[in-house]
């Protein structure tokens, strides 16, 4: 009697405990796809789901708030995702959220996280049709780290090839590194071009200078770079200067030829020519004559060359240029 009594006791420990056990867990599980609370429906619509299921928790900024009811297949591109959301939920969640499919972790399971909008737009209601935006997952993940992989070891490869050719001194950059006299030529040539180009600064600077000390208003220079009337009398004069020696170069020739004449004439002349000290006078003025006259050309050579006069006779020689062109024709 007593061992029956006890066996009972046992049995009734056994079923109260599993009783126990299982409404907790029907309650947990209840709790989790939200059986025993207020609840709304919204939905959205998807292209792909990526293995979300029914039951997978949904999530609104980071928080879970409600389960995948059902998913719903509409045609072959366009999958609908039905939700159960905590009603307390409807004073948060707007119009302009974005549900997105994620995963929980790197490899967890698929869940849906809804994203605040600008908060622009008002309130959801039950029934509601949410946006959706696709995102990465896991296996696309994967699949973009396996290329970028394959692209970076391509890259190394291609690397270790120019190291490679860098360190048996092929190519301009090899024998820079491996050549020490061509690098003793490059770096003494980039020493000559800094030095030209202090030298350069230097010159400049005293140019600036000198050009700092000229009156433009009251100096020669001045008046030949603005005014147009003693520009113009200049070219005049450069132009008689010419002229002048031309005729003069001409009057030599005259002059020479005379005296050839005198040096084999009779007659008075002859006398002239015979007297030693007028001839050597006269030869000396003569050689002075000459040389005045290649002193005025080379002036004048300088002058056509000088930077101040050059554009004048360079426009001389191409208008005496266009009227021989014109007199052949």
């Amino acid at each position: 009697m007593a061992k029956t009594t006890l066996e009972n006791l046992r049995l009734g420990v056994f079923v109260i405990i599993g009783t126990t056990l299982i409404v907790l867990a029907a309650y947990l599980i209840g709790n989790r796809q939200n059986m025993f609370g207020n609840t709304f429906s919204i939905s959205a619509v998807f292209n792909n789901v990526n293995g979300l299921q029914s039951g997978n928790n949904v999530r609104f900024s980071g928080i879970n708030v409600g389960t995948v009811e059902n998913i719903e297949m509409i045609n072959d591109s366009t999958i609908r995702v039905n939700m159960i959301i905590e009603e307390k939920m409807l004073k948060h969640i707007r119009r302009d959220a974005i549900a997105t499919i994620g995963s929980d972790g790197l490899v967890g399971s698929m869940l849906i996280s809804i994203t605040p909008g600008l908060g622009s737009e008002s309130l959801v209601v039950p029934g509601d049709e949410l946006k959706t935006q696709s995102r990465l997952v896991t296996q696309d993940m994967l699949s973009t780290l396996n290329i970028t992989n394959e692209n970076a070891a391509l890259l190394t490869a291609d690397l270790l090839k120019v190291t490679q050719s860098l360190a048996q001194g092929k190519g301009i950059l090899g024998k820079l590194l491996n050549d020490t006299v061509m690098a003793t030529s490059l770096e003494q040539t980039i020493s000559n071009l800094e030095h030209a180009s202090k030298r350069t600064n230097s010159m400049m600077t005293k140019l600036n200078k000198e050009m700092g000390r000229v009156n433009f208003e009251e100096s020669a220079m001045g008046i030949l770079l603005a005014d147009t009337i003693s520009g113009n009398n200049i070219k005049s004069i450069l132009s008689n200067f010419e002229t002048a020696s031309k005729e003069i170069e001409e009057v030599t020739k005259d002059i020479n030829s005379v005296m050839k004449e005198i040096k084999n004439g009779k007659g008075a002349v002859n006398y002239l020519t015979t007297d030693s000290t007028f001839v050597n006078n006269l030869d000396t003025t003569i050689r002075n004559i000459e040389q005045g006259a290649q002193s005025f050309n080379e002036n004048m050579e300088a002058l056509k060359h000088n930077f101040l006069t050059r554009g004048y006779f360079r426009k001389l020689e191409r208008r005496q240029k266009k009227e021989a062109e014109k007199n052949q024709n």
